[in-house]
C-alpha cells in the first residue's frame, strides 16, 4: 500500500500564487449506517502548526483528541454537519458535499483557496478549489479538517449512544460491525438510523411488499 507523509507543499505553492489563506477540507462519516456526516474547514498558521498532524486514521483516538485541541487552539476551524434526513433525501454523497459546503461557508472569512480531500469538488462551494485524492495523507489542512471532522462525529455518536443504547456508537461510531448489526435484529431501526442506506431499507420494508 502507497504511504505519504502529509505536508506543506500544497499550502505553499497556493501562496506562491498569491492565496493568503488556504482552507483544508474534509468530511466523516458516508460509510455509518446511522448519525449525521461531518465536515471541517481548517485555516491553519503557518506558523503554529500543531506537530503531528496526520491522517485521522492512522491516529489512536488519544492523539486525535489531543490535536483537535491544539487545532482548535492554533487555527480557523469550521464544524458542520448534514443530518440524517438530509442524507435520505440528497443522497449521501450530496450530503457530505453540503456539510463542507456548510463547514467553508461557516469559516470566519472566506478562503482564498480551498484544498478538498477526494476526487470531487462540491458544487456549491464558493471560491478558488482544489480537489486532492489522499488529500488527508498529503496535506497538512486537509489531515488538519480530519481530526477535527473525526474526533467532532465521534462524540455526536457517543452522544447518540447514551439515547439509543444496545448498538455499539460509542465504539463503532455507527458503522455495521457485527454488534450493531446483531443490534438492528434484536432492537430495530432508530430514528437515527439512515434509511436510504440498504440494509436499513430492506429491514423496513422487505416484509411490506404487497403481494397480489
Amino acid at each position: 500500500m502507497e504511504k505519504f507523509t502529509a505536508s506543506f507543499a500544497f499550502e505553499i505553492a497556493a501562496h506562491a500564487l498569491g492565496h493568503a489563506h488556504i482552507a483544508g477540507v474534509d468530511e466523516v462519516g458516508r460509510g455509518p449506517l446511522a448519525g449525521p456526516v461531518t465536515a471541517a474547514a481548517v485555516i491553519l498558521d503557518p506558523e503554529r502548526i500543531p506537530p503531528g498532524l496526520a491522517d485521522s486514521k492512522a491516529l489512536t483516538a488519544a492523539r486525535r483528541d489531543a490535536l483537535y485541541d491544539a487545532i482548535l487552539a492554533s487555527a480557523h476551524c469550521c464544524i458542520a454537519h448534514a443530518s440524517v434526513e438530509e442524507i435520505d433525501s440528497l443522497n449521501i454523497l450530496r450530503a457530505s458535499h453540503l456539510a463542507m459546503e456548510r463547514a467553508v461557508a461557516g469559516l470566519a472569512f472566506q478562503p482564498d483557496h480551498i484544498l478538498i480531500d477526494g476526487n470531487l469538488i462540491p458544487a456549491n462551494l464558493k471560491g478558488r478549489a482544489q480537489a486532492i485524492v489522499k488529500g488527508d495523507a498529503k496535506s497538512l489542512s486537509i489531515a488538519a479538517a480530519s481530526i477535527i471532522a473525526k474526533v467532532a462525529r465521534d462524540r455526536i455518536m457517543v452522544d447518540l449512544a447514551q439515547q439509543y443504547p444496545g448498538y455499539g456508537w460509542e465504539q463503532n461510531a455507527g458503522y455495521p460491525t457485527k454488534l450493531h448489526q446483531l443490534a438492528l435484529l434484536n432492537l430495530g431501526v432508530t430514528p437515527a438510523h439512515r434509511r436510504s442506506f440498504k440494509p436499513i431499507h430492506n429491514m423496513l420494508y422487505q416484509d411490506k411488499s404487497v403481494t397480489p
